[in-house]
């Protein structure tokens, strides 16, 4: 029970991380750069700046009900809990920031300094609340009305609005907020991909040892992960062997790694990379 309520805990402090990294990374370097890098935030920028009768913030919540309300008749359950409080906290948070926060300006006058903050925020930010199963709304939403109706793939729907948006910033705010848009949005697609694969990122081993029972029980009962073992045969020494295959996360790597070699010195361990760990203990499948 106490690891489960941890586990939950952990959830919730993540998701929420994620959420106050894209809030600040909006708040603090997209808005006042007018750096209109695709989603709700990009076109809450846009409108802000057009047609400044509502402020950023409630543009963006404005939008934000609209198209979860949406969601809601047209998704039904497609557009979940997680979906709705991510994006309402978005919302709020993006809200409290410039009602207590308030900017007169951009924080430097270094824009390309600012859009690399701008990147790294929304983009580390987004990533984390997607490693969660979640979703922070605005055009996800909409991607996936267009999915269900049209039937046009999700990942192209959402470049295609997000394109859109980046690219009416030249119109809106100048030539030079247009190209770093543009940038911005392609740089955080790159970045938000690959933190991704980084978050989820664990350790494939093949051992080939001839202590298999001693190295088996330690994955098992000390770091409390599975282990498949089968019978093997080096074809050069004829000598029988045992190959143990077990996957863990990073930070338990360098301790399996370092007990094979306590306790078998002559075992051949193949370590790999991998981000698509399916069954129990790591993704559905």
């Amino acid at each position: 029970m106490q690891k489960t309520t941890l586990q939950k805990l952990k959830y919730a402090f993540m998701l929420n991380l994620g959420i106050l990294m894209l809030s600040a990374g909006v708040y603090f370097f997209k808005t006042p750069n007018s750096f209109a890098t695709g989603g709700v935030s990009g076109l809450s920028i846009l409108l802000a700046k057009g047609l400044p009768i509502l402020t950023q913030a409630e543009y963006m919540t404005a939008i934000n009900v609209l198209l979860l309300a949406v969601g809601v008749l047209v998704l039904g359950r497609e557009c979940g809990l997680k979906t709705i409080y991510c994006s309402l906290m978005f919302s709020a948070e993006t809200w409290l920031m410039e009602r207590f926060l308030p900017l007169a300006g951009p924080l430097t006058n270094q824009p390309f300094l600012e859009l690399v903050y701008a990147i790294l925020l929304t983009g580390i930010g987004s990533a984390i609340i997607f490693n969660c199963n979640a979703s922070s709304g605005g055009t996800d939403i909409v991607a996936l009305i267009l999915k269900k109706n049209m039937h046009i793939n999700v990942g192209r729907a959402l470049l295609f609005t997000d394109f859109l948006i980046a690219g009416s910033n030249f119109f809106v705010s100048g030539i030079m907020a247009g190209l770093y848009s543009m940038l911005g949005l392609f740089a955080k697609a790159f970045l938000v991909d690959n933190m991704i694969e980084s978050l989820n990122l664990c350790k494939a081993f093949t051992i080939i040892t001839s202590s298999p029972k001693a190295i088996a029980e330690y994955i098992m009962n000390d770091l409390h992960r599975g282990v498949t073992g089968y019978a093997a045969k080096g074809e050069y020494t004829g000598l029988e062997k045992t190959v143990l295959m077990t996957v863990c996360p990073r930070i338990d790597a360098a301790k399996l790694r370092r007990r094979v070699r306590e306790i078998d010195p002559g075992a051949f361990v193949i370590v790999t990379n991998s981000n698509e760990i399916i069954g129990r203990g790591f993704r559905a499948v």
